[in-house]
Formats: C-alpha cells, structure tokens, sequence
C-alpha cells in the first residue's frame, strides 16, 4: 500500500464529491469490529485525529471503481458523499479519510460506471483521428461506422457515429459507444465499457472492469474479478462470470446471471430472470413475473411475490443433493427475503 500523505489544506467551508460503500442495511463495519449505521441525508462528524487506513470516515475520491477495492459489486449499496474538514489521503489520493461526512443520494451501477468512464475520459488529452497509444490519450471518432482506440494506459475512446467501435484496453481505460449498434470494450484493469445505443454490447474484462449497456436487446459482460455488468435495455442481458461479480438486467424480460463466487444476479424487469451459479451466490428477482435460480453451493434466492425460486442444495464438493421450486407468496415463502435450501427444505436467510 503507498504511504499515506496529506492532502493539499482545505477551508474548513470546502466540500468533496466522492464515493462510499455500505452494507445492505447501510452499515459499515471497520476492522476494529465497531458497526457504524449510516442515513441517507445525514451528516457525521467524526471525534478526534483524522488518518486514512486508521482514523476518520473513508470515501473513494479517486478514480469511481476504486471502490471494488474495499466491497465487492456484489451486495453493496453505492452513494454519493460529501466530505469537509480535515482530510488525509493515501492509494495517490484514491482514498480519504474525512473528519465530517454527508451521505448523499444513493446511486447504482450504472452510474457508478458511467461516472468512471466520466472520470478516465476528463483527464485524458483530446488527440484527432480514429487511434492513439499515447499514455493519458482520448481519440474520439464522429463519423458514421467510425472506430476509436486507446490503447495507451489511462486513455479514452470514444465512438458516438451509428455502428461505431471503441476500445480503451489500457489500465484504467473507459470506452464509449453511443451510436445504434456500437460496442465498446474496455480490457485494462479497472476499464468502464458504456454502449448506450440500441443493440449495443459493452464487455469489461479486467479486473474490477465495469460494463453497462443502456440500449434496447444490449448486453453487457464483466468477466474480470469484481466485475459488474448492466444492461438496463429492454431484453437485455448482463453477465458477470468473475470472483463477486454483480450482474443486473433491469429491462423486460432481461436476463441476469453471476457465475463467480458470491456472485449476486438481479433481474428487475417483467418476467426478467436472475441466475446464481457460483459458491454462495444470490439472485434476486424484483420484477413482475420474475424468476431467481441459486444453483451453486450455499446460494440464495429471493423475490416479489408472484416469482419464481429455484433452489439447489449442493455438498461442499459440489454433488447435488436437493432441488425445490416454489412461488414467493405462497406455502409460506415470504417476499424480499432469501432462501436457502438445507436438507430439501428453504429455510430464510440474511
């Protein structure tokens, strides 16, 4: 880990942006074992020396996916914070600790990657032509069909014509496609992959890579560890096969699936289907008419009413040793709350 450095001073007036992630319940627990609850709208202040790794409240005010360095995509809750005060930072200013802390608006995936490639694209300098391998470089390309590159590390690429390609496979890369039909692809560590056109695909496969697909029938694939892929287009399709992926497919009748242990699949749509397969996977299907399937060992499901849980009870060396299928509402299975499937029976779950 870098050693930690203060920030530049700040009035005690001056405010910053950042990012911070909690629990389900809004709580954060520090190594010291302490539960720390959380409200959205309040403000904390925090009694004594301000430290980053020791002291203080911890935010990300560095690059936005930083944040997977601390919780994974999956099962965490994502909000936008204010911090004032005392400061000190570490990780070259990736991460802060504060004196006072005002939680913010919560915010999902999708904007948390939008935010990246945001982030990676404001501090790249702007090259003409279709390619560059220049370190820090953004290529963007207008035209109809058109494709942009950066392949340098911290580079940007943007394609914004119809049919139009863009790759950033540098460390810390962001591609963006907002043409009919584009794709963009960020294969560097920590790349954020936006296709935002209809028929759009965004795959991130570094580690802790984040895609999302926001146009109709898009799909968007994180397969690095950490990962997190959204496709929030009608019938669309989001795949995070990595270690703690979290894959979400909010349009109709969209699939999500998470392959990776502990991985978390969330099918918000109509008739959307959410599929666990890893190690203590959960799915989660929020959607009318909805399906969540947990086939991995220990795994989780759960629902609105009216949807669908399949559950598979595994040995620790994977054989199977029950399934059940029920409908959330009925035979006792409550809505929101998991399940999991222990000596053939669905028992509740955190």
């Amino acid at each position: 880990m870098a050693r930690a450095k203060k920030t530049a001073d700040q009035p005690e007036s001056a405010t910053i942006t950042a990012y911070k992630g909690f629990r389900d319940d809004l709580t954060c627990r520090p190594k010291d074992g302490i539960v720390f609850q959380y409200e959205i709208g309040k403000t904390y202040r925090h009694d004594g020396p301000v430290k980053a790794c020791k002291s203080g409240f911890h935010v990300i005010t560095g690059h936005p996916l930083a944040l997977f360095n601390h919780y994974a995509p999956a099962g965490t809750r994502i909000c936008q914070v204010e911090i004032s005060g005392a400061t000190h930072s570490d990780d070259n200013g990736e991460k802060t600790a504060a004196e006072i802390l005002t939680v913010g608006k919560e915010i999902g995936l999708t904007q948390l990657i939008l935010d990246a490639v945001k982030w990676v694209t404001d501090r790249a300098k702007l090259v003409e032509g279709d390619h560059t391998d220049g370190d820090g470089e953004a290529v963007k390309s207008m035209k109809d069909r058109g494709a942009a590159t950066a392949s340098g590390t911290q580079g940007a690429a943007t394609a914004s014509g119809d049919w139009g390609a863009a790759t950033a496979s540098g460390t810390q890369g962001a591609a963006t496609a907002l043409g009919h039909h584009g794709a963009a692809t960020a294969s560097g560590d920590r790349g954020a992959a936006t296709a935002s056109g209809d028929w759009g695909a965004a795959t991130a496969s570094g580690d802790r890579g984040a895609a999302t697909a926001l146009g109709h029938q898009g799909a968007a694939t994180a397969s690095g560890d950490w990962g997190a892929a959204t496709a929030s287009g009608t019938q669309g399709a989001a795949t995070a096969s990595g270690r703690r992926g979290a894959a979400t497919a909010s349009g109709r009748r969209g699939a999500a699936t998470a392959s990776g242990d502990r991985g978390a699949a969330t099918a918000s749509g109509t008739q959307g289907a959410a599929t666990a397969s890893g190690w203590r996977g959960a799915a989660t299907a929020s959607g009318w008419r909805g399906a969540a399937t947990a086939s991995g060992f220990e795994g989780k499901a759960r629902g609105k009413e009216g949807c669908a849980l399949f559950l598979v009870e595994r040995s620790t060396n994977d054989e199977i040793l029950h399934a059940w299928a029920g409908i959330v509402g009925r035979d006792g299975i409550k809505p929101d709350q998991f399940y999991r499937l222990v000596g053939g029976k669905p028992v509740e779950v955190d």
